[in-house]
C-alpha cells in the first residue's frame, strides 16, 4: 500500500501543468454540455418536478433508514439471497477474504465501485494473496497504473490515450497501440480470460429497492452484467444510504442518473438483480450476497439537516460544474470522493477534525447545487461544516493566531497610511519588477511558516510596478497638465478700454 500512495502521489496534478489543465476542462466540459443540452431539450419537460421528487424520495428513505433496510434484508432472504451486515471496511474484507477460502477461489472480478474504493478493497484483497481484476476500462487501467479515481463517473480522465498506450505496453506486454478503439480491443482480450478464471464476482449497488430485494446497477459497458452473472457467487457491496422503498421509484432516479451524469437519456445497461440463479435459468450466480456497508453513514445520520449529503446518486455532475474541481483535478481531494459532494461527505465520513480544510475548497458560486439531481443543498452544507470547524476551533482555543491575523489585517485596512505603507513594504519584499506573471517562490521569511505548504499547488502573482494609488495620481496629474494644455493662449490686442480691435 505504501508504493501504491507513493505511485499515486506521483500522479498529482499542479497548476502549472498546462496539458492537464486542458484534459480535465475538455472532459469535463463535454459531459457538463451534455447535460445542459439533455436537460434543456423537450425529452424531459419536467426535469424540476422529477429533482423534488427525488429529493422526497430520498429524505423518506433516510429518515426511516431502519425501516427499510429490514424491509430489504427480509426480501433478499425470500429470494435466496443473503444480507451480511459491516460496520467498517475490515469486516468487509474479513467476510470476502473467508468466503474466498471456503470457495478456493483466487480471482476475484470486480465491477467499477466507488463504495470497495472507500475501504482500499483491492489493497487488503492483494495482501492475502488473491488477484482482485477491474473490469470497468477505466478502473483496470488505473488499476494497471496504481493509481486512484480522479472522477466519480470518469475514473481515468486524467490520463491520455499515448499514457495508456505505454501502460498497456509494460504491464501487459502488448504492442504500443495509440488509437483507443484498439485499446479497449486489448483490454477486452485480457478481461475475457479472467471473467472466465473468477469464481467471485463484486459489485457495487447504484439502488436497493427494499419492497423487492432487488440491487439495481447501472453501467455503459456491459462489465458489470458479466461480473454478477459469470462467476458462481455475486457479492454486491453497498452503503446503507442507497436504499429506495420501492421498485415503481426507479423509473425517478434513472431518468435523472443518466442525463446527470453523462447526458444519456439512459445508460446503456441497467441490471435488477434480486437473488442467485433459479432452478430454471440457464445463466447467474449459484449464490448472491449483498453486504450492507456502514462505514461513517450512520455518523452522518446523527444530524437532521446535514443527512441530506446521504441522498447523493453519484453522479458526478457537481464536479463537472465546479471550477475548484476543474481546476485542481480530483487527486487533491484526500478521500475517493472528490469535487463539492466530496467536501461535505469526506469529513462527515471521517470527521472534521482529519480534513477541517476541505469544506473550504470552494467557492461558494453555488453551481453543484442547481445541477444536483437529488437538490442536495451542496453549498449551504459547506457553510455548516464551515461553521462547525470554527466553532470547534473556539472551544479549544485554537484559533488565537487566526484572530490575530485578522485583527492586524482590520488594522490595516482601516488606515490608509498603514496600508500604502505595508503595501510599498510587500512590493520590495517580493521582489517588484514591474511584470504581470505569477511567481512560484516565496520570500524567504516566509518558507517556514503554513504559506510552505499553500504555495505547494499555488503560484503568487507578482506585483505590479505601481499601485493603483499612484496610478491614480499620475492619471489626475495627467488630466489636468491635458486640460491646461487644451486652453489657446490669447494673442487679440485690446483697445485702452479693454475692446477687441
Amino acid at each position: 500500500m505504501k508504493e501504491i500512495r507513493q505511485r499515486q502521489s506521483q500522479f498529482l496534478p499542479t497548476l502549472k501543468n498546462q496539458s492537464l489543465q486542458a484534459a480535465v476542462y475538455t472532459a469535463t466540459g463535454r459531459l457538463m454540455d451534455k447535460r445542459k443540452s439533455i436537460v434543456a431539450s423537450e425529452m424531459l419537460p419536467d426535469y424540476q418536478e422529477l429533482r423534488e421528487q427525488a429529493n422526497a424520495l430520498k429524505r423518506h428513505a433516510i429518515d426511516h433508514l431502519d425501516h427499510y433496510l429490514e424491509v430489504f434484508e427480509k426480501n433478499v432472504e425470500a429470494n435466496g439471497g443473503k444480507v451480511i451486515w459491516c460496520q467498517s471496511g475490515k469486516e468487509v474484507v474479513d467476510f470476502l477474504l473467508t468466503l474466498a477460502k471456503q470457495r478456493r477461489s483466487k480471482v476475484i472480478v470486480k465491477s467499477k465501485s466507488m463504495t470497495t474504493e472507500e475501504i482500499h478493497l483491492n489493497d487488503h484483497l492483494e495482501e492475502h494473496g488473491l488477484e482482485p481484476v477491474e473490469t470497468d476500462l477505466g478502473e483496470y487501467i488505473l488499476q494497471l497504473a496504481h493509481d486512484k479515481p480522479y472522477h466519480i463517473v470518469a475514473p481515468a480522465l486524467h490520463m491520455t490515450r499515448y499514457q495508456v498506450a505505454d501502460l498497456f505496453e509494460e504491464k501487459l506486454q502488448v504492442e504500443r497501440e495509440e488509437v483507443p478503439e484498439k485499446q479497449t480491443q486489448i483490454a477486452r482480450v485480457v478481461l475475457r480470460e479472467k471473467f472466465l478464471e473468477a469464481d467471485i464476482g463484486i459489485s457495487g449497488a447504484n439502488f436497493l429497492v427494499a419492497d423487492s430485494g432487488s440491487v439495481v446497477i447501472v453501467e455503459n459497458e456491459g462489465n458489470a452484467r458479466l461480473s454478477t452473472t459469470a462467476p458462481k457467487v455475486h457479492v454486491a457491496v453497498a452503503g446503507v444510504e442507497k436504499i429506495i422503498p420501492r421498485a415503481q421509484d426507479l423509473a425517478t432516479f434513472l431518468k435523472l442518473l443518466g442525463r446527470s451524469g453523462t447526458g444519456q437519456p439512459l445508460t446503456v445497461y441497467t441490471s435488477v438483480l434480486s437473488g442467485p440463479r433459479r432452478p430454471e435459468e440457464v445463466d447467474g450466480p449459484e449464490e448472491f450476497y449483498v453486504v450492507l456497508l456502514d462505514n461513517g453513514r450512520t455518523r452522518v445520520l446523527r444530524d437532521a439537516d446535514k443527512r441530506q449529503a446521504l441522498f447523493c446518486i453519484r453522479c458526478g455532475a457537481c464536479l463537472n460544474t465546479c471550477p475548484v474541481y476543474r481546476r485542481i483535478g480530483g487527486h487533491n481531494y484526500p478521500w475517493v470522493y472528490s469535487g463539492p459532494i466530496g467536501a461535505i461527505l469526506t469529513p462527515q465520513f471521517e470527521g472534521l477534525e482529519k480534513n477541517p480544510w476541505l469544506p473550504h475548497a470552494s467557492s461558494l458560486c453555488g453551481a453543484c447545487g442547481e445541477v444536483c439531481p437529488v437538490k442536495i443543498e451542496i453549498p449551504r452544507l459547506l457553510l455548516e461544516l464551515r461553521n462547525d470547524i470554527e466553532q470547534s476551533k473556539h472551544a479549544k482555543g485554537e484559533d488565537k493566531l487566526e484572530k490575530l491575523g485578522f485583527q492586524a489585517w482590520a488594522r490595516v485596512m482601516s488606515n490608509p497610511k498603514l496600508y500604502r505603507a505595508v503595501g510599498a513594504a510587500g512590493s520590495w519584499m517580493l521582489g517588484e519588477d514591474g511584470s504581470s506573471g505569477w511567481s512560484g517562490q516565496l520570500p524567504f521569511f516566509m518558507k517556514l511558516g503554513p504559506a510552505k505548504d499553500w504555495m505547494t499547488q499555488r503560484d503568487l502573482p507578482l506585483p505590479a510596478a505601481k499601485s493603483f494609488r499612484q496610478l491614480w495620481k499620475e492619471r489626475k496629474a495627467s488630466a489636468h497638465h491635458q486640460a491646461g494644455s487644451s486652453v489657446a493662449p490669447n494673442t487679440q490686442k485690446t483697445n485702452g478700454n479693454g475692446a477687441k480691435e
